[in-house]
C-alpha cells in the first residue's frame, strides 16, 4: 500500500469521526450548544439529557454509523488490510473525542471538544465484525440503562471488542489487527473518561434511569423529611 493511499484512509477516518452529531442535532431541536449543557459531551448520552431520549438515540446512531464509513472506505482503499481497518476505527474514536471541527483557543492553547467514544467503538467492532453487536449493542445497553452509568456502558464497548475480537484471532478466525484495535479503543475511552472514573470511584457519578430517578426520590423524601422535622408545632 502506498503513502498517499494509507494517509487518505485515516484522514477520511478521523474527518468522519469529527462530524459533531450530537451539537449538530442539539442546535437544530433546542437552539443551544449542548458544550454548554450538562456534561458539554456531544455523545448521545449527553445528547437526551439536552434534547431528549429519541434526539439521544439519533445521535448514538449517526456515531456508530462515522466509525462503520471509516472502516468500509480503509477496506477499499487498502484491499481489505485488516491493520489499516484498524487504525482507521481508531482514528475514527479518536475524531469523536477530539473533534477538528469543535476545537477552540483558550488560554493560548487549542481545546478539542466531542464525546466519550463509545458509540463509534461500537460502530468499528460492526464494520469489522457484524456479529458484534450481537454482544456489544445489548450488553452496552444493560449497563447503561440497568445499572446508570453511561461511563461504564462506554467502557463495555472497547473491551467486550478487545475479548471477542482476541478469541476469533486465538482460533484463526479473525485477524490480531482487530484485538489490536479493541485494546487502543479501550485506552482512548479510559483516557478520556478519567474525569467519570474518579466521580465514580467518590459516588459521585451520573445516574441516568431508573437508578437516578430512585435517588432523586429518596433525596426528595430526605429533604421533605428533614423540612419535617425542623417546622414547630
Amino acid at each position: 500500500m502506498t503513502l498517499p493511499k494509507l494517509a487518505m484512509a485515516l484522514a477520511a477516518a478521523y474527518l468522519l469521526g469529527s462530524v459533531p452529531i450530537g451539537l449538530l442535532i442539539v442546535r437544530a431541536r433546542t437552539g443551544k450548544d449542548v458544550r454548554t449543557l450538562h456534561s458539554g459531551r456531544t455523545g448521545g448520552t449527553n445528547v437526551a439529557r439536552a434534547a431528549g431520549f429519541w434526539a439521544g438515540m439519533a445521535t448514538g446512531l449517526g456515531d456508530i454509523l462515522k466509525s462503520v464509513g471509516a472502516v468500509v472506505i480503509a477496506h477499499a482503499i487498502g484491499a481489505g488490510n485488516a491493520w489499516l481497518e484498524a487504525a482507521a476505527g481508531a482514528m475514527a474514536i479518536v475524531g469523536h473525542i477530539y473533534s477538528v471541527f469543535l476545537m477552540k483557543r483558550e488560554n493560548g492553547k487549542y481545546v478539542f471538544r466531542g464525546g466519550a467514544g463509545g458509540a463509534p467503538t461500537m460502530g468499528a467492532a460492526l464494520a469489522m465484525w457484524p456479529p458484534s453487536g450481537l454482544i456489544i449493542v445489548p450488553a452496552s445497553l444493560a449497563l447503561l440503562f440497568g445499572v446508570g452509568y453511561a461511563s461504564l456502558a462506554t467502557l463495555s464497548t472497547g473491551l467486550l471488542a478487545t475479548i471477542l475480537f482476541a478469541w476469533r484471532a486465538q482460533d484463526g478466525s479473525g485477524p490480531w489487527a482487530y484485538a489490536a484495535f479493541g485494546l487502543v479503543a479501550e485506552a482512548l475511552l479510559l483516557w478520556t473518561l478519567r474525569p467519570n472514573l474518579r466521580r465514580l470511584a467518590e459516588g459521585k457519578e451520573r445516574l441516568i434511569g431508573w437508578r437516578a430517578k430512585l435517588r432523586a426520590k429518596r433525596e426528595a423524601g430526605q429533604r421533605n423529611a428533614k423540612g419535617g422535622g425542623n417546622t414547630s408545632t
